[in-house]
């Protein structure tokens, strides 16, 4: 998906790491079942949280079973066995990858020319789940058109990524979808926007390309808008934890939910810092060695 939702790894329960681990390999699995082995090329950890939140909201639990694959061929790894939710959440990694890609293209990063990778994978989600592709698609056509007007009302550019995740989240949950379930992922939706426009602003800046915190702000680097406009952006920021903790707090679960909390109530806040206050492309980094390690 987009690669900025983890956990506050040194907080977390052993249980929930092995979990964890266990649910991102059974995403790797779910892709290449239902989007083909190319598709495998854009998972990301984010696909393993929604996993874990999809399951436990649907009273659906996981099977987890001791296996090699491709990547570990001599030790064995616990790996969530695929499952319609874990199928359907592949399918929606592999046409947003897609969709990014393509993007990438029309703006002219050179990234953009490895959209054709996913193309068969798009098209097998498309074929499997016709409607989660269609909220894709109506969601990334109303952002691509508030970016090329170059819109700096930052609520408003967040709004068509908000809603993206806001109506996933309802196909995936089916009947156990809730207002609180739709309000938790509409923020969600909300922050993964603005820790993509945090993340990257000055390289946004330096190629000329649309970034709403620098049509907000003005300033020629984060450093300066966050400095000049620490307040406000800590004031959006705060709002949306705010209203995370009072949604999750409204969503029944089925099982334990140690995992989901550690990764809303403490992973999101810590990558927000890291986004505000540490170096630039902190954040990624740390993704790689994370992934690097499991």
């Amino acid at each position: 998906m987009f690669g900025y939702i983890n956990p506050d790894r040194p907080h977390m329960f052993v249980k929930d790491d092995m979990l964890y681990r266990a649910l991102y390999c059974g995403m790797c699995k779910s892709i290449g079942k239902g989007c083909g082995d190319c598709a495998k090329a854009a998972l990301t950890y984010d696909t393993a949280f929604l996993s874990a939140l999809m399951h436990n909201i649907s009273d659906c639990d996981v099977k987890i079973e001791k296996k090699r694959c491709a990547l570990h061929l001599i030790k064995r790894r616990f790996i969530a066995k695929p499952d319609d939710i874990s199928i359907a959440i592949g399918c929606v990694n592999t046409a947003l990858a897609y969709y990014k890609l393509l993007d990438d293209k029309r703006d002219g990063d050179k990234k953009g020319l490895f959209a054709f990778l996913f193309r068969r994978g798009y098209k097998r989600a498309l074929k499997r789940h016709p409607a989660l592709a269609e909220i894709i698609a109506k969601n990334m056509r109303e952002q691509r058109k508030l970016e090329e007007e170059g819109c700096a009302v930052i609520d408003m550019a967040c709004e068509p990524t908000a809603q993206l995740m806001q109506g996933l989240s309802r196909y995936l949950l089916g009947k156990y979808s809730t207002e609180h379930t739709e309000k938790l992922c509409y923020d969600i939706g909300k922050w993964i926007y603005l820790a993509d426009a945090l993340d990257d602003y000055d390289k946004d800046v330096k190629k000329g390309r649309y970034n709403v915190l620098y049509n907000a702000f003005s300033s020629p680097t984060k450093a300066e808008a966050v400095a000049a406009n620490g307040g406000e952006i800590t004031f959006i920021f705060n709002s949306l934890f705010a209203d995370m903790r009072e949604n999750l707090a409204a969503v029944k679960f089925y099982y334990n939910h140690d995992l989901t909390d550690n990764i809303i109530l403490m992973g999101i806040p810590l990558r927000t810092r890291r986004l505000v206050f540490g170096k630039c492309g902190e954040g990624k980094k740390g993704d790689k060695d994370e992934q690097t390690q499991s």
